[in-house]
């Protein structure tokens, strides 16, 4: 009787999980090779396309510049940025309205329509303008009217400009002299100026100025005060009246905006007076509001 061999026994091949693990790790290589070459911004490339784009639109390159090809360094792209950080494409056109477009070949050239907002603002602040002006003009007609006894004895005079009216009152008929206490006989006078600027949207400027003669009391050290006062005092006038007082300012101009010549007495009488100057609706704040109020000596112009 023959001997039984003896059956060999087999072992489990534990290595197996190798092949995917290297699989999986040739995939996640693969994987970030990609990322990296679609995150590198290759400047050669985009200096090419830019510049061939340029010569589309523009009829020439933009500069005799080399072009670079090939892959910079990675800190190159910031310094060009931070060298030029406006696109020189957006620099270098032209404005709007001379921009052209090349034809079909034959050079002609097809200019951009106008845009036609710009001429319905135009428009716009043309007619605003109109409107100013005809406002300012009723106010001064309404003056007129109402105080032409006054403004024959030129007691008040009116003067008008686009941007603004100004009414010149005398101060010997609204205050007594050295002092900023409206008299009793003026207050009709300025009332109805009130009333006709009160239903006008329009900024009023009440100035006070005086002649060059010091004054020296315990109310009003000098002329500033003395002017600041009467201005104030008109202006409150003016809000008692029923003029919104967001629209009101009092300013005091002192001796320093002569209209005449303060060596006579008849200059020193024109001097000293009001000025109540109505803004067009858009006037900037300030003493003079500009617009050529006063001239280049400091006085009316």
């Amino acid at each position: 009787m023959g001997r039984r061999r003896k059956k060999v026994e087999e072992h489990g091949n534990h290595e197996g999980w190798a092949i995917p693990y290297g699989d999986l790790i040739t995939l996640l290589l693969a994987f970030f090779v990609v990322m990296y070459s679609v995150s590198s911004v290759n400047e050669g490339e985009y200096r090419v396309l830019s510049e061939t784009l340029l010569a589309a639109f523009r009829g020439e390159p933009r500069t005799p510049q080399p072009i670079r090809i090939g892959d910079e360094r990675a800190g190159t792209i910031r310094e060009d940025v931070e060298l030029d950080p406006i696109p020189r494409s957006l620099v270098d056109q032209p404005p709007l309205e001379r921009l052209e477009e090349s034809g079909d070949g034959d050079g002609e050239a097809v200019a951009l329509e106008e845009d036609p907002g710009e001429e319905t603002r135009r428009i716009a602040l043309e007619d605003r303008a109109r409107d100013i002006e005809a406002g300012l003009r009723i106010m001064a007609e309404e003056v007129r009217q109402s105080l032409g006894e006054l403004i024959e004895l030129e007691n008040i005079r009116v003067r008008e400009s686009p941007f603004w009216l100004e009414l010149e009152v005398e101060t010997d008929i609204l205050f007594p002299s050295g002092s900023a206490t409206v008299s009793a006989a003026a207050r009709p006078v300025l009332e109805q100026i009130a009333e006709i600027l009160q239903p006008f949207p329009n900024p009023v400027r009440v100035e006070g100025h005086t002649d060059n003669v010091p004054i020296s009391t315990a109310l009003f050290p000098s002329n500033w005060e003395l002017s600041a006062a009467r201005a104030a005092n008109v202006v409150r006038l003016f809000q008692d009246a029923g003029i919104d007082a967001e629209r009101l300012a009092a300013i005091g101009m002192g001796e320093y905006r002569p209209t005449a010549d303060n060596a006579t007495a008849e200059g020193r009488n024109l001097n000293r007076r009001v000025l109540i100057v109505v803004l067009a609706a858009d006037a900037p704040e300030g003493p003079d509001s500009l617009y050529g109020r006063y001239d280049e000596t400091g006085e009316n112009g």
